[in-house]
């Protein structure tokens, strides 16, 4: 019996070490490219920056900042090797986001205001029956999605993340795909959490979607995004103009905690406002994310598209059914611009704040 299980545990150690190389095989630079066996960053590491500055358009001000950045890259490398370790169904690696300190990166790059909370009164989606879900379900395949969007160096995920629902909602509401626009979120919006003074959406300092919801259902909706194109800054005065409104916000509410509810309001509703930890996006490159450990603090604002009933995850030699997340980093980050992460316990805070928006026709 003894010999029959240690062969097992060779053949299981074999087996996730071949899908593995093979998972990280190609030629994108990932840590097993640039990082040894002992987290020792390899004699080419300067090459593989070189590859890095060429394939992102990097460039740097001075040698003192670029010396700089090399070293953040190899901090990044190592920290991505501790990423893979603890999140082994993911591929992690060289991201455009390696010459940035975890601290740069939340400033930069995500944008959800931590201090805002969901108000005590939101309205709660109601229970819906989940007997007959579909297995496997992605409104990128119906036309509810428009292509994946680029927020550039502003802390405006939670405009992308609005927008996105309301595009999917307007979407069935209407039958037309309209791309909806971020800076009147970004310039406009300054809706306050009413049981916290000072908590109000603010730009490319962050936001929360239902706050976005309530200021979009008072202003009486969006424009589209190539009446007021986004710039990524927070710097403009607001630009609205109430004539061009190409989709209102009917109502919009929360969603129960539980997974089956929430693919429930996914299919019935149209894509769904979420909030995310992103601490192993930085390092994210494909597969499904399924960390041991992640933080429930929420700081990312995204957009739930579908779900899937099973990918395979070779370090526990199953299949992990998963949600389908779209980002707002463009498409050159994760698979193309989305980000696949485990259901089933919440994983990184997935399921801890997401909304549903209805539409309404309008005829401007």
């Amino acid at each position: 019996m003894a010999k029959r299980f240690s062969l097992s545990v060779i053949l299981f150690s074999l087996l996730a070490v071949y899908v593995a190389a093979e998972a990280l095989s190609g030629d994108d630079a990932l840590i097993r490219q640039v990082v040894d066996d002992v987290g020792e960053i390899r004699l080419g590491a300067d090459h593989h920056f070189s590859l890095f500055k060429n394939k992102f358009g990097k460039s740097y001000a001075s040698q003192e900042e670029h010396d700089y950045r090399f070293e953040v890259f190899k901090a990044n490398l190592r920290r991505a090797r501790r990423h893979q370790r603890l999140d082994p169904s993911a591929n992690h690696g060289v991201t455009r986001f390696s010459d940035l300190t975890p601290a740069e990166f939340r400033r930069t790059f995500l944008g959800l205001r931590s201090r805002l909370r969901l108000p005590s009164d939101a309205n709660k989606a109601p229970i819906l029956p989940t007997e007959d879900l579909p297995e496997d379900f992605d409104w990128r395949d119906r036309g509810a999605v428009t292509p994946v969007k680029n927020q550039g160096s502003c802390g405006s995920c939670w405009s992308f993340s609005t927008t996105g629902a309301l595009e999917g909602a307007n979407f069935l509401a209407t039958g037309e795909l309209v791309s909806l626009s971020e800076q009147q979120l970004v310039d406009c919006d300054h809706e306050c959490d009413p049981e916290e003074a000072g908590s109000c959406d603010s730009g490319c300092n962050g936001g929360l979607m239902n706050s976005a919801f309530e200021y979009t259902l008072k202003a009486g909706g969006l424009m589209k995004e190539k009446d007021y194109p986004y710039t990524g800054t927070d710097r403009s005065t607001c630009k609205f103009d109430k004539k061009k409104i190409a989709a209102s916000v009917a109502n919009f509410s929360v969603v129960s905690l539980d997974e089956e509810q929430i693919a429930a309001n996914l299919v019935k509703n149209g894509p769904l406002a979420v909030a995310i930890n992103a601490v192993f996006m930085q390092t994210y490159v494909g597969g499904v994310s399924c960390p041991y450990i992640c933080s429930k603090r929420l700081d990312h604002g995204v957009l739930l598209v579908g779900y899937g009933a099973s990918a395979y995850a070779p370090s526990r030699l199953k299949n992990k059914p998963y949600w389908i997340i779209k980002n707002s980093w463009g498409e050159n980050w994760g698979e193309k611009g989305f980000y696949k992460i485990c259901r089933g316990r919440n994983v990184c805070g997935v399921d801890s704040m997401v909304s549903t928006v209805a539409a309404v026709h309008t005829n401007h």
